[in-house]
């Protein structure tokens, strides 16, 4: 019961009643977390990491990420999209489709992003969404965050449609409410679906509504949270002192590059993650399944 589920998430529904639905297909007490919150209003990909997979959130939440989102220009929301209260009280010129490509092109590369007010962020140890329904109000600081690119996919006034490839914190609703100010008539997104992480895609998705059999026989090895990462190859016996904390040096023809490196068993299995250093591997993470 260890491994990693892609859940096709409905909207109407939070990250975490996802979790929820899916511990009911496990034995009790099998950890259960999700690797990056998507809003009510979102749907699609949420990969959820089952049993010792947990230990290996951060490295999907890290992955890249590709979004779908209808994008309602002249109107602001309180929430940046659909769910919050929508102000549409634009009354001039709609922009053209060229300036909005020449808008849009500005969001994409390494930028500084100020998050939703209402967002999942903590302030002072609080989710800035409980404050914000309280009248507190929540200001954040603009932060760096990567959009690998942006593509229009459709135009037709008052809405358009966009597709986002990002990196990890990115917020679709920023870029929409962001673009909207560019272009002087506002904007909120309207809906939003991730279509990927890393490799995990939709096709791959479980819907929450699948019997456990069938979510179990699309449980993923533990090795899909870290695809992509260098790997070596140890003995038993190198396993074995492995897992009681010993650095292992390796041999030149099974050497990786200086960093993170994914340490397998003489099956293949994944038994532990660590950090190469000239040769030498220093267990961080251990797996003792």
């Amino acid at each position: 019961m260890n491994g990693l589920l892609v859940i096709d998430k409905p909207g109407g529904i939070t990250s975490r009643d996802v979790v929820n639905r899916v511990q009911k297909w496990f034995p009790r007490k099998t950890k259960i977390g999700h690797t990056g919150t998507l809003d009510p209003l979102a749907t699609g990909v949420l990969v959820v990491c089952v049993g010792a997979a947990t230990r290996l959130a951060h490295f999907v939440q890290a992955m890249g990420k590709s979004y779908a989102s209808r994008v309602r220009l002249g109107a602001t929301s309180s929430t940046d999209d659909a769910d919050g209260e929508v102000a549409a009280d634009f009354s001039g010129t709609p922009p053209s489709r060229e300036r909005i490509d020449a808008a849009l092109a500005s969001f994409v590369g390494d930028i500084a992003q100020v998050p939703p007010a209402v967002s999942a962020l903590k302030v002072d140890g609080r989710r800035a969404h409980s404050l914000a329904r309280q009248g507190v109000d929540v200001a954040f600081a603009a932060r760096p965050v990567r959009v690998d690119a942006a593509r229009i996919v459709g135009y037709g006034w008052p809405f358009l449609d966009i597709e986002i490839d990002c990196g990890k914190g990115t917020y679709i609703r920023s870029i929409a409410r962001d673009l909207g100010a560019t272009l002087g008539c506002g904007g909120m997104v309207q809906t939003l679906r991730r279509t990927r992480i890393g490799p995990f895609d939709a096709g791959q998705g479980v819907g929450i509504d699948a019997t456990p059999e069938s979510a179990l026989a699309r449980l993923m090895p533990m090795a899909t949270a870290i695809a992509g990462m260098p790997e070596v190859c140890f003995t038993a016996e190198q396993v074995a002192r492995l897992r009681t904390g010993q650095s292992i040096s390796t041999a030149s023809e099974n050497a990786a590059a200086d960093g993170d490196v994914a340490v397998l068993g003489p099956a293949g299995e994944l038994v532990a993650i660590g950090t190469m250093t000239r040769g030498v591997v220093q267990p961080d993470i251990v797996f003792r399944l």
